[in-house]
């Protein structure tokens, strides 16, 4: 099945985060419950066919900021050899590279990421800071830049101003799509939010990304996710789905076509 469209009709709640009066959490129900999971290394087209094997991971992380970048640093000082495939590359010549924009990121070398190994590489194919992190016991939210492990699981912030004059911080969290990588973003040649071959998860995405929620969120505002997210399960009539979701597939007719590709510049946008 093509790639669902990007503006589907979805289905949001809004709650007060329990540990933060001042502050909204407004959620989509319709990408937290849906069935979507990761694919790398296990039939992922990739973005850029030329480098397929490395998934979203071409074009290099940006960092979130200097927090983000020290804690990234302190693990790749502990990456062993057998962990990183470009360690003697990022020891000689450095592993953090500026943009256009003066923005830091992460290296693009031999058309990937830096951190990202090779298939066949003895220590484990893919991102040696997520490698490491199952070798050692730890999740690899706290060895990953920021926006490696929340893609795409999205954040944004919004201050709101009520009509009697007060405000509140609005945080929502959502689909990273396509949009929220830049222009570039729509020249991807594949992109795994909107296609029915990711959404074969066992369980919603509330559950099996419960850890990267948590961080984003906090572990009460978590607690109150799940309660909205069984109670727009259960109302089954009223439904609202991802429509790359099985359940919806089933349903839906489509046409397939060609998409024209390019090489596009994409980045992370805030």
């Amino acid at each position: 099945m093509p790639e669902v469209p990007l503006d589907f009709p979805r289905a949001w709640v809004e709650f007060i985060d329990p540990a933060d009066a001042n502050q909204v959490f407004r959620v989509d129900l319709t990408w937290l419950t849906s069935r979507w999971n990761c694919l790398f290394n296990n039939g992922c087209p990739g973005i850029i066919t030329e480098r397929a094997d490395a998934g979203c991971c071409q074009l290099g992380a940006h960092f979130a900021g200097k927090e983000d970048e020290r804690r990234v640093r302190r693990w790749v000082k502990q990456l062993t050899a057998e962990d990183w495939q470009n360690r003697a590359e990022g020891r000689k010549n450095g592993w953090i590279d500026v943009d256009e924009e003066g923005e830091r990121k992460t290296r693009v070398v031999n058309g990937a990421c830096i951190f990202h190994n090779e298939p066949g590489w003895p220590g484990g194919t893919g991102c040696a800071l997520h490698i490491h992190a199952l070798r050692v016991g730890v999740h690899p939210v706290e060895t990953k830049p920021d926006v490696c492990w929340q893609v795409p699981i999205r954040r944004l912030y919004r201050e709101v101003e009520r009509t009697d004059g007060t405000s509140y911080l609005e945080v929502t969290i959502t689909e990273y799509d396509r949009r929220a990588w830049g222009p570039g973003g729509h020249d991807f040649e594949w992109y795994c939010t909107g296609n029915t071959e990711a959404h074969t998860a066992r369980e919603p995405l509330y559950l099996s990304a419960r850890r990267e929620l948590v961080e984003l969120m906090g572990e009460a505002a978590y607690a109150e996710l799940v309660k909205h997210c069984e109670a727009h399960l259960a109302a089954r009539q009223r439904l609202t789905r991802h429509p790359a979701d099985p359940a919806r597939r089933a349903s839906t007719k489509t046409t397939t076509g060609r998409r024209r590709t390019s090489t596009g510049r994409a980045r992370l946008i805030r």
